[in-house]
């Protein structure tokens, strides 16, 4: 029996991002949950690394979020999913002084505009269903402003605002909807970073907290607890100051 509540042995979820980082650590922690995976990304090789690593079956089927075409012929050929999470994520340290726009189109694209590719797709299929489990990947950047966040922080709140709509539209149905909002996580995205990221965290520890919010009854899990606080309180301030 989970040690939450929901059970994920047996289970069917289709990875969208999980070739590296965060993803490949949530492929890793879900397989020992006894799930069964699909894993996606741009990237075969890597993507054969993961599953290499995985001890139930799974699958590799490769996407590129930022292409139409491709999320078209990947949910085609996708099968029965009992899940999805889309954990697919650009960044690229940008301000207002060095603002490049298509860099932040680029970002939005796999972060934001990626997800509404991928998500309309499987949304229905599950609301059709009435069954089914969403699982989006925000961050804390998402709250409140930040400096040198220009695209990254802007469609990391418009991702998470759309976990938010899609939790209204399917409240009542058979298909749960949540999302998961980390900080600094170690990975090559954050690793172009040049300053000091509080709290920062292993891809592994990233991905026990998901797959444990995965299992909770809870729709928004922001991690880690003391340092999500801050952003939350920026966002409260940012209201007040309205």
């Amino acid at each position: 029996m989970a040690k939450y509540g929901l059970d994920l042995s047996g289970k069917t979820y289709w990875l969208v991002g999980a070739s590296a980082g965060i993803g490949a650590a949530l492929a890793i922690e879900l397989d020992n949950r006894g799930a069964n995976l699909v894993v996606s990304a741009r990237s075969v090789e890597r993507l054969g690394d993961v599953a290499a690593s995985l001890s139930n079956p799974s699958r590799i089927l490769p996407i590129d979020v930022t292409e139409s075409e491709s999320v078209e012929c990947a949910t085609r050929d996708l099968g029965h999913i009992d899940g999805v999470v889309y954990i697919a994520g650009e960044y690229t340290p940008m301000s207002v002084e060095d603002w490049n726009c298509e860099a932040a189109i680029a970002i939005s694209e796999v972060n934001y505009t990626g997800a509404l590719r991928v998500l309309s797709r499987i949304s229905r299929q599950f609301s059709d269903r009435n069954s089914g489990h969403i699982v989006v990947i925000g961050s804390l950047a998402g709250f409140a402003g930040l400096p040198g966040a220009i695209g990254y922080g802007a469609s990391k709140a418009a991702v998470m605002h759309l976990a938010e709509n899609m939790r209204a539209d399917l409240k009542g149905t058979g298909v749960k909807v949540q999302v998961a909002n980390p900080g600094f996580v170690k990975t090559r995205l954050t690793d172009k970073n040049d300053f000091k990221m509080p709290f920062i965290q292993t891809p592994e520890t990233a991905a026990k907290t998901i797959a444990n919010h995965m299992q909770s009854s809870r729709f928004s899990k922001s991690f880690p607890g003391t340092f999500s606080w801050f952003f939350k309180l920026l966002a409260i301030g940012r209201v007040l100051r309205a």
